[in-house]
């Protein structure tokens, strides 16, 4: 009987995005994203509907747009970065739509669930396959322990506990 080979694909970071989106006063959303990531996809089958997947955040890497804010996101109050340098996400199922794994922050690790749109693959100028994906859900930051909060004068809370996860990945073969 002939085994399947699993094939091994990085992130092509220069193509890909960690992003995320949360409210802030109730009025507007703030986007940031993740400058320093790695991701490994190891998979038998063309749809990746075996995949398993490893993704490694570099925590320091959050950008806002905003060094103030970025400094206040890993400090203490919130990824505590000095101490929890990463974030984790391992996957333990996914059937080419639903995306599930064990996402940890600050040493908490729950269960996610994340929804896919595989883009398919295609064979870039250089002779290179890659595979696109754009990757959506939520979490409720209090669950990792982000659970700073402020209220502001009118009674509105500042950031929300709703996190949108937002990720376009671009993944290359490899060998």
């Amino acid at each position: 009987m002939e085994s399947a080979v699993k094939t091994i694909w990085k992130i092509d970071p220069t193509h890909s995005e960690i992003g995320f989106k949360i409210r802030h006063m109730m009025i507007s959303t703030v986007k940031g994203h993740f400058d320093s990531f790695d991701v490994e996809v190891e998979a038998e089958n063309e749809d990746f509907s075996d995949a398993q997947i490893n993704v490694s955040i570099d925590i320091d890497s959050i950008n806002t747009k905003n060094s103030d804010r970025d400094n206040h996101l890993k400090s203490a109050d919130f990824f505590n970065a000095d101490e929890f340098p990463k974030m984790t996400f391992k996957s333990t199922s996914f059937d080419g739509e639903k995306l599930k794994g064990e996402l940890s922050i600050k040493n908490i690790t729950k269960e996610v669930e994340l929804d896919v749109d595989f883009n398919g693959s295609a064979v870039d100028p250089y002779g290179q396959t890659k595979a696109g994906f754009e990757i959506s859900g939520e979490i409720n930051r209090q669950d990792f322990d982000l659970t700073w909060s402020a209220i502001t004068e009118a009674g509105k809370v500042v950031v929300s506990d709703t996190v949108k996860i937002v990720i376009d990945a671009q993944l290359v073969k490899q060998g």
